[in-house]
């Protein structure tokens, strides 16, 4: 049937709660959040893990909200990193720096930082450090984390300037200067811009090797970062509970990364190109995901449901923006603000009742639009998402309280 999981599969999670009713019933419906919520963690409780769990073995973690709600989970320590450093050594672009040894700098959210200065604490009996030191922020032997401010676009010199030396301090572990660059691609690009500003290009050693994985990657963003570096750049979609699914190569096609995991693609309404993500996943041995939906969603090279011809990620199915056209997913807007301007920087779509939205945005190099290109984009994104659009140049928009940025803001 399909969609349904494998013999094997069933097999494997015959004994947890939550997939009972399932495997009586002989099918498996789709599994929504909140059905994951209900009775936790009773409804995943197997003798097995709560041995894992008495042995330290499996934890309690908390997916990262960016936009919307954060969920509880049960995951092998370390799960996501691991994740990681096996994909990073797999790429066929860059698992030289994995296996050079390189150290591995991460540009990401502030969260990211104090979660590990916090566990580094805890593991000394202290408590964190108002500014913590480079070990204060150090995940393990081979990784760091720079940031300690919530919104990049106000670092200040001083912040720049340490980070920078921090960047030295990794490069200089490798004889020929190598150092991975793991990175919220805001972040990097909000970096690059402080140090183009402040002429600190000499302080800022060249990565062998660049990874964004946190979230979507604008097209703008992208191009801004291919232009400054020459070093692969390559994008991981993953998540807390499923680890990571896919990679882009160099140029930007993605590629399956499906270790004991399934993809299913089901269209977010009848006749869109526009699909859900369904994924089946054993790779967590103590929380199987069965049919579960991501709230991820993707288009594909052809337009057609093959999970194995992905070409994009284009944001969450909760953001879809309704139109007399179809739903609009994140990646529409911005390959509409990409064709308009490649200088659009930061944006965010402000949307009131039915008829009317406002489109905020900021520039790389900090200027306005010209007349005739605002007249295009407002144009433009209107015609896109059914309603009348004006366009409005900010200096500065905030980052989200998660440290990322949301693209859409309803109902105002």
């Amino acid at each position: 049937m399909k969609g349904q999981p494998a013999a094997d599969v069933v097999d494997l999670v015959k004994d947890v709660p939550i997939y009972r009713t399932s495997i009586e019933q002989g099918h498996f419906p789709i599994l929504e959040k909140p059905e994951i919520a209900r009775g936790f963690p009773d409804n995943w409780m197997t003798p097995a893990l709560a041995a894992a769990l008495e042995r330290g073995e499996a934890e309690f973690v908390l997916s990262t909200g960016t936009n919307h709600a954060r969920m509880q989970i049960i995951r092998p320590p370390y799960f996501l990193l691991n994740s990681y450093y096996r994909l990073w050594s797999e790429h066929p672009d860059i698992s030289a720096t994995w296996e050079q040894g390189c150290q591995r700098v991460s540009l990401t959210t502030v969260l990211a930082t104090e979660h590990v200065a916090r566990v580094n604490a805890a593991k000394r009996g202290t408590q964190p450090a108002a500014e913590p030191g480079l070990e204060d922020r150090r995940l393990d032997a081979r990784t760091v984390y720079l940031n300690q401010r919530l919104d990049p676009a106000l670092w200040e010199r001083d912040e720049v300037e340490r980070m920078l030396g921090e960047i030295q301090v990794a490069a200089r572990a490798h004889p020929e200067g190598w150092y991975h660059l793991d990175c919220s691609s805001y972040h990097l690009a909000h970096l690059v811009r402080k140090v183009s500003e402040w002429g600190l290009w000499d302080d800022f050693p060249e990565p062998a090797s660049i990874i964004h994985a946190y979230e979507y990657t604008p097209v703008n963003v992208r191009r801004f970062l291919q232009q400054h570096f020459v070093c692969p750049i390559v994008d991981l979609f993953g998540s807390t509970e499923l680890g990571y699914l896919y990679y882009s190569d160099r140029r930007g096609r993605y590629w399956p990364y499906l270790d004991k995991m399934s993809v299913e693609l089901i269209p977010v309404a009848p006749g869109s190109e526009i699909y859900s993500l369904i994924v089946t996943s054993v790779r967590n041995p103590h929380m199987p995901l069965i049919r579960y939906r991501s709230g991820d969603c993707a288009r594909t090279l052809d337009g057609t449901p093959d999970p194995s011809r992905i070409s994009r990620f284009c944001g969450r199915e909760k953001e879809l923006l309704s139109s007399a056209n179809g739903p609009v997913a994140q990646a529409d807007l911005d390959d509409r603000i990409g064709d308009v301007s490649y200088r659009v920087f930061v944006h965010q779509l402000q949307v009131t009742g039915d008829d009317r939205a406002r489109l905020l945005y900021t520039t790389f190099d900090g200027a306005p639009l010209a007349p005739a290109e605002d007249v295009a984009l407002a144009e433009g994104v209107g015609e896109l998402i059914g309603r009348h659009c004006e366009t409005e140049h900010r200096p500065h928009i905030p980052i989200g309280k998660s440290g990322k940025y949301a693209w859409l803001v309803k109902d105002l």
